[in-house]
């Protein structure tokens, strides 16, 4: 783009997803190189002897944009002369260290375009933290092994293969920005390749008796809540204190029981499922959609609603302060930022071992499996971007197989009639 390189322009240009370039339309070959950090530097770009060339004069927290424009008249004159300013000055490169590059760089560019930017982020400052005064140049394959190794076999609390795998993730996706935008030739990790493991292969659902635990607990916790506010209620009559708002006429005490029956029956991420805002469902229509800015694919998708979802949405809606704009909000109207501790004392009453909240979505997807709902569907209904992580549920139907192999049967038999 072109356009007068002053204080002006300055504060109208923000950083994009690629690097980009003004070029001065009052001074021939001064330009302003914008990073997609928001790093700004001003150079030259001549020819010289037949060949182009490029001084960089400086970041715009050095110069000012009439200093950087004096430098480059001067340099520029200098050319004229048959002066390169390069054989006066090598510029000295700035030894960009992995923190340095995180902070300053990285850092702006992944808040703005990354959704889980803060949890990458902090995960590559723990994780690295013996690498972050290291320049990005000196970063090897080997060192990244060795920490690897200490992290898996460490002697008191060893790393699970996956969470090894996400921390060297955050930490290469970082790095293939450093190339992008030039701070590093080549991927110095290019080679690094994830740990093996098998848990993917592990989907952990609901059996029947679990299934009927979770639901007798949540039962047992809403009578005891409503049971308590009663009690609580008749403590204060007797003391001529306002009563709390009654919960007899209330489906739910709280937010968990509806949270539950939504997530079991839609197969929603947690955070999907809090981001949620009551124009994204149609009750009458019986959908609900996951916005792209909200999904972890980042394209929208609309999920149909089965009846015991509509009912606990239906009784939650009409318990709900009409001003709500989130479907499930914190106390305060806010996005609730995760259910944990609630989460874990209802799996302790219901006596359910090793079940995440976000297990209840591989559990809405061994049923669909189990109930013969073919994967590319039940792929769709996951927001899955291809059927690479639906097939982790395809052993559940091992009917499709059965039938598969049976097709040979009638195959030998014929063979052996003719």
């Amino acid at each position: 783009m072109n356009g007068k390189i002053n204080n002006t322009l300055l504060t109208t240009l923000k950083p994009a997803t690629a690097a980009y370039e003004v070029n001065d339309t009052d001074l021939k070959g001064f330009g302003l190189r914008v990073q997609p950090s928001g790093v700004m530097s001003y150079f030259v770009r001549y020819r010289l002897r037949g060949k182009q060339t490029r001084y960089v004069i400086g970041r715009t927290s050095e110069f000012s944009p009439a200093q950087a424009r004096d430098v480059a008249r001067s340099t520029l004159a200098g050319v004229n002369l048959g002066t390169n300013p390069l054989d006066d000055r090598k510029p000295v490169k700035e030894v960009k260290t992995l923190g340095k590059f995180i902070t300053e760089d990285f850092s702006p560019w992944a808040k703005t375009h990354r959704k889980a930017a803060d949890a990458n982020l902090a995960r590559i400052r723990k994780n690295f933290d013996a690498q972050w005064d290291r320049p990005l140049s000196e970063l090897n394959a080997l060192g990244i092994e060795k920490w690897r190794q200490q992290r898996l076999n460490h002697a008191t609390r060893p790393a699970k293969p996956t969470t090894v795998n996400r921390d060297l993730a955050a930490l290469k996706a970082a790095i293939t920005k450093a190339v992008e935008w030039e701070f590093l030739e080549q991927h110095p990790l290019a080679k690094v390749k994830a740990s093996k493991d098998d848990s993917d292969a592990i989907v952990r659902y609901l059996s029947d008796p679990e299934r009927v635990a979770l639901f007798t607990t949540l039962g047992q916790r809403e009578h005891t809540k409503k049971a308590d506010r009663a009690k609580a209620n008749a403590w204060r009559r007797e003391r001529d204190y306002p009563a709390l708002p009654s919960l007899d006429d209330q489906a739910f005490f709280d937010h968990l029981q509806p949270c539950i029956i939504v997530s079991l029956n839609t197969g929603l991420r947690q955070g999907e499922l809090l981001s949620l805002s009551w124009s994204d469902i149609n009750l009458p229509g019986q959908q609900l959609a996951i916005k792209g800015s909200n999904a972890k694919s980042g394209k929208t998708r609309h999920i149909p609603l089965n009846s015991d979802a509509m009912v606990a949405l239906n009784q939650w809606r009409q318990q709900s302060p009409v001003t709500n704009v989130l479907v499930f909000p914190s106390a305060n109207g806010q996005r609730i930022v995760e259910i944990k501790t609630a989460w874990a004392k209802l799996l302790r009453d219901a006596k359910i071992e090793t079940f995440r909240w976000h297990d209840m979505r591989h559990d809405f997807a061994s049923r669909l499996v189990m109930a013969g709902v073919d994967l590319n569907t039940v792929r769709e209904l996951l927001g899955h971007a291809d059927l690479k992580m639906t097939l982790r549920y395809a052993h559940l139907a091992p009917e499709h197989k059965a039938n598969a192999v049976e097709k040979l049967v009638s195959q030998l038999a014929k063979a052996s009639t003719e």
